[in-house]
């Protein structure tokens, strides 16, 4: 869904070395929803699953993907009262409706006509101003939209929704069941920079995962790493608005909205990973964090048990400075 290519903002590594299991794990990489995936997995018949995992990942867009005019989430915002809500919608939409009631609803799936006005979408950037800005906030809130009987039902048939904030962990998790099926134990999945990880690597390990530097137009060869955690039976998401924005007129638009005002946030948060069982609830907290701001991220986390959270910040003179949960702690390999 995202379609940035270099859109990921957890960067991969893979320390592989020479064991005793080595020999058994398989490593796939592979393009899907405008982006790369990267899946490494241990299987005692060295299975080539590239062909299956294509076609779930073609299947999961035919249901969730804004760029796919055929999908069920497009047709769902184009009111076509004939489309069947599939598993795969309906638990992304409960997930969204979870995490905008714990936002109180900062985090929001309705903010979709903004998000495609401002060139974030599948559709042409408008020429921006106020008016446009009040006309288009009327259809955005949480509230305004409910599953009912299996079917959407809308205050208002203009409002439109975008999912990409945490549909791209869904397909993480996707594959990740899928692998579970086929007898794996131990495997990493990677979307998009969308990491969730099942035991351990190749060396008996668990597996070694970078957060990214937040540096502004870094490509895939210049990026730095901020840390490397070791994680295991955990996901891990990272959001920032250091990557994916443009400027017009001096003014940097980021893709991160506040459905409260209509307009991309401005925060000294550049970017927060944040870590999960599984990876829908940490790209779904990861967007939230960047748009509720530092401080009440940093409640956020506190007041749920089942996250921790990396977060990268600038201070009062300009400088890098990282606060992270507890439970990071024990995670962390290296600080670069």
């Amino acid at each position: 869904m995202k379609k940035l290519l270099f859109s990921m903002m957890v960067l991969l590594v893979l320390f592989n070395s020479c064991s005793r299991q080595s020999q058994n794990y398989v490593t796939l990489f592979g393009t899907a929803q405008g982006t790369t995936y990267n899946i490494i997995y241990e299987h005692s018949d060295k299975l080539n699953l590239k062909s299956e995992i294509d076609s779930i990942l073609l299947q999961f867009d035919k249901s969730m993907s804004v760029w796919d005019s055929t999908s069920v989430i497009s047709k769902v915002n184009n009111n076509d009262s004939s489309v069947i809500l599939d598993s795969y919608f309906i638990d992304v939409f409960n997930k969204a409706m979870e995490v905008s009631a714990v936002t109180d609803g900062k985090f929001d799936i309705t903010i979709a006509p903004l998000v495609n006005a401002f060139g974030f979408g599948p559709s042409k950037r408008t020429a921006i101003d106020s008016a446009l800005v009040d006309s288009l906030i009327q259809f955005v809130g949480y509230k305004k939209i409910n599953i009912v009987n299996n079917k959407i039902v809308k205050d208002n048939p203009n409002i439109t929704i975008d999912c990409n904030a945490l549909a791209q962990g869904k397909s993480v998790d996707i594959i990740c069941e899928f692998l579970s099926s086929k007898g794996c134990k131990n495997f990493l999945v990677e979307i998009g920079g969308e990491v969730r990880t099942v035991g351990e690597n190749s060396s008996g390990n668990a597996w070694n995962v970078g957060v990214d530097k937040p540096v502004e137009d870094a490509d895939i060869v210049d990026r730095q790493l901020q840390v490397i955690l070791k994680i295991s039976n955990l996901a891990i998401a990272t959001s920032g608005n250091y990557r994916k924005f443009y400027e017009e007129n001096g003014i940097k638009f980021s893709h991160s909205f506040d459905p409260t005002t209509g307009y991309p946030i401005r925060s000294n948060l550049l970017s927060a990973s944040i870590l999960a069982k599984d990876c829908m609830t940490a790209d779904a907290y990861a967007t939230a964090c960047m748009i509720v701001g530092l401080e009440k991220s940093k409640q956020l986390l506190a007041a749920n048990p089942n996250l921790e959270g990396y977060l990268i910040f600038v201070n009062e003179k300009g400088e890098f400075e990282v606060y992270y949960t507890k439970g990071v702690e024990d995670l962390i390999v290296e600080i670069k």
